[in-house]
């Protein structure tokens, strides 16, 4: 089988949708896939206690603000559910269960290689987002069988887990909240190791959500290239919320520092102290795959897009969308990714394909 299409959009996540909503209200032909079986199966395959630190009025794609009280946080769930009703309201072109095996160049098109078909098309936007693999460290391997081991990504809850105690690997915001619903069951012993010092912000301030003064204060979308942009970038993004703080005080749970090494079963941390813990559950990040791209230059020797706010640098007509920095801060968050979709198409539109 093969079909043909003029915009081709590999992701059905926020960003894919976003800019969906935008080819759509250009009149432009595209058609948007996704390996997933639902829309927002990203959403809803997280911890079941995942709530947004982004309130409802900063969670909203362009074009229909997420129902609610805008202040209010919603869930992962309702995330899911709100990406599933915004395909239908604006009756995006969407396939599901369709994973892409290899894109490349024929001539002035692309071809994209599935399982089962193949489409043409004449520009395509990655919008797979930079979570696609969980990573790991090298030296994850060396635990004991004994110890039961889980990535955050394939964290629900605590009934994963076996009796004992519990050691969350990874100073991020998910870290962070998985730790915390953890330590407030007080039958388990929590430990928390964080590779770095963890800056936590409080949710709201004088009673308004701290986005809505990071946006006020211009910081949440300070260019990439800007001088507070740059500052931004080479700081480890803050816990939101109070949460780990309140419970290390309370001593429900432990604060470590970062995990150097596993040896002879024992976990070994920077600071020369050393532990046994029943349970792992490793909240250190995913890193991107696109080797599904072959397409030279899209990708530098570390495996990150070339582009220029979603331009690619080296591939004509090929976009990016989702990325962090892409733009600002809020690039890859429901809260910034309809800006950059926007700004994608009208670029994709002053750039019309000759031939």
């Amino acid at each position: 089988m093969e079909e043909q299409v003029d915009v081709l959009v590999v992701g059905a996540g926020q960003a894919g949708l976003a800019v969906g909503y935008y080819l759509k209200q250009a009149g432009i032909s595209h058609l948007i896939v996704d390996k997933a079986i639902e829309l927002g199966e990203s959403w809803k395959t997280r911890y079941d206690s995942l709530t947004l630190f982004t309130p409802r009025r900063y969670s909203s794609l362009p074009g229909w603000p997420m129902e609610g009280r805008k202040d209010g946080y919603p869930t992962k769930d309702e995330v899911a559910q709100y990406l599933q009703k915004y395909a239908e309201r604006f009756s995006l072109r969407v396939r599901l269960n369709t994973e892409i095996i290899r894109l490349e160049r024929e001539g002035q098109r692309f071809r994209c290689i599935t399982e089962s078909e193949e489409i043409k098309a004449r520009r395509v936007i990655v919008a797979t987002g930079p979570f696609q693999q969980p990573s790991y460290p090298e030296f994850a391997r060396e635990a004991s069988e004994a110890v039961v081991q889980l990535h955050s990504s394939g964290y629900r809850n605590a009934s994963q887990l076996q009796t004992g105690s519990v050691l969350v690997v990874g100073g991020g915001n998910s870290g962070a909240q998985i730790a915390a619903e953890l330590a407030a069951a007080p039958e388990r012993e929590v430990y928390l190791s964080a590779g770095h010092r963890m800056k936590v912000i409080s949710l709201e301030w004088a009673g308004r959500s701290v986005f809505w003064w990071l946006d006020k204060l211009g910081v949440l979308r300070a260019d990439a290239h800007s001088f507070i942009g740059r500052r931004l970038r080479r700081m480890d993004d803050p816990i939101f919320g109070r949460s780990v703080p309140r419970l290390a005080e309370a001593g429900a749970l432990r604060i470590k520092p970062r995990l150097a090494q596993i040896r002879g079963g024992e976990f070994y941390f920077a600071d020369g102290t050393r532990l046994r813990p029943d349970n792992v559950i490793w909240a250190t990040g995913f890193r991107s795959d696109y080797s599904w791209l072959a397409l030279p230059g899209a990708v530098d020797d570390s495996g990150r897009p070339v582009h220029d706010r979603g331009i690619s640098l080296a591939v004509p007509h090929l976009y990016y969308i989702g990325l962090p920095w892409q733009v600002n801060r809020a690039s890859a968050l429901l809260a910034g990714v309809g800006r950059d979709a926007e700004s994608v198409v009208n670029h994709l539109l002053s750039n019309p394909v000759s031939g």
